[in-house]
């Protein structure tokens, strides 16, 4: 069976984002993918969904992976700005320690990386390994969806990680926390080693995908036709913005001047206050605000939504279904919006509202 999707609304999707990324769409940018959309025309592959519980497992070869991924692809529709998109988040958050020496530990389920050993800030260099077994694995992966596919179904950068994340990882977090005051140096030095092993994966995982990968993507879904990224900072939960200023802001400065889109990845209301920060970069077009387990849903956060838009950036929502993002929209800037919900056949109101433009959101 095919997969519901044509290289020519690849044309419309690329024309529609690049008129968003610009500031000049008069509309958000809105996805809607419909699970169930069409029923399957074989059996359930015995190879099941790639993920950070099975990411070690290389016995399945990279085509029983990709042959996984295109069978449920192919039950999917894609209406609006949705479009087939395969996340390589399955090998954990800041795959580049691991690259670069860091242990992979999936035995709890999910993905987790620590230092092989633990050493001194001083004694950890960081170089970007592309033989590295992880490196190739991913690039075997991508080299298989790029065959099967031939460029009709966009596979998203894996996730590197962001430079404290990655040191955190090599380090340990809290071996790194009292080196930001006792070794402030040597984290400077650290961190500048990991950008540019930073640079050197995302290129060389970019020689695989490229020129057949239909645009570029990661962990967001966010579509981009030009070099694109989810920049981030998790262990910025951790310190205040003075640290963050000293020790993050540089780096994420230099991505948004190499790439030629990208988007930060605000993760809990420990970061929010990063936020004003964030938005002094001029090159960074927008942030995913995450407010996290236990808090209330996307409505009750229009205050940083608000704030966002008029910092001059746009956001992506991840937010609790359509009802949060019809209150976002109406407080806000609507064309500043990126969104894509998931549902099934049964929601047929919902999938109404994209097939009829009387209706549209």
């Amino acid at each position: 069976m095919p997969i519901h999707y044509s290289k020519e609304r690849y044309e419309t999707l690329r024309r529609d984002t690049d008129a968003w990324w610009r500031g000049e769409s008069d509309r958000p940018i809105l996805g809607l993918v419909v699970w169930d959309a069409y029923p399957p025309d074989r059996e359930t592959p015995k190879t099941p969904p790639l993920s950070q519980a099975n990411c070690h497992d290389f016995s399945i070869s990279p085509e029983e992976i990709i042959d996984t991924w295109d069978y449920y692809l192919c039950q999917r529709e894609f209406l609006g700005d949705s479009y087939p998109f395969i996340s390589l988040d399955c090998f954990g958050p800041g795959i580049l320690s691991a690259f670069c020496g860091a242990r992979l530990d999936n035995s709890s389920g999910g993905v987790w990386f620590f230092p092989e050993k633990e050493l001194p800030t001083e004694e950890i260099h960081v170089k970007y390994d592309p033989n590295n077994k992880w490196a190739r694995r991913i690039k075997d992966i991508y080299r298989a969806g790029m065959e099967r596919w031939d460029g009709l179904v966009l596979m998203g950068m894996t996730d590197l990680g962001g430079n404290l994340d990655v040191a955190a990882e090599l380090r340990g977090s809290e071996n790194l926390l009292y080196d930001l005051y006792d070794a402030p140096d040597e984290v400077q030095r650290l961190c500048a080693e990991i950008d540019v092993a930073w640079k050197e994966a995302y290129d060389d995982l970019n020689s695989v995908l490229q020129p057949k990968n239909p645009g570029y993507s990661d962990w967001t879904g966010v579509y981009s036709s030009s070099p694109f990224y989810t920049l981030q900072c998790d262990f910025s939960y951790m310190i205040g913005t003075p640290m963050f200023e000293e020790f993050v802001l540089p780096s994420l400065r230099k991505s948004t001047h190499m790439l030629d889109h990208t988007l930060y990845h605000l993760d809990g209301i420990g970061a929010l206050k990063h936020l004003d920060t964030l938005l002094t970069l001029d090159n960074l077009d927008a942030v995913q605000w995450i407010y996290g387990d236990g808090q209330p849903s996307g409505k009750h956060w229009i205050d940083v939504y608000q704030r966002i838009v008029a910092g001059g950036k746009s956001a992506q929502l991840i937010v609790n279904g359509v009802e949060d993002y019809d209150d976002i929209a109406a407080a806000v800037r609507p064309e500043r919006l990126n969104y894509t919900i998931y549902t099934t056949k049964s929601d047929q109101a919902l999938i109404n509202r994209f097939t009829d433009p009387a209706r549209a959101l």
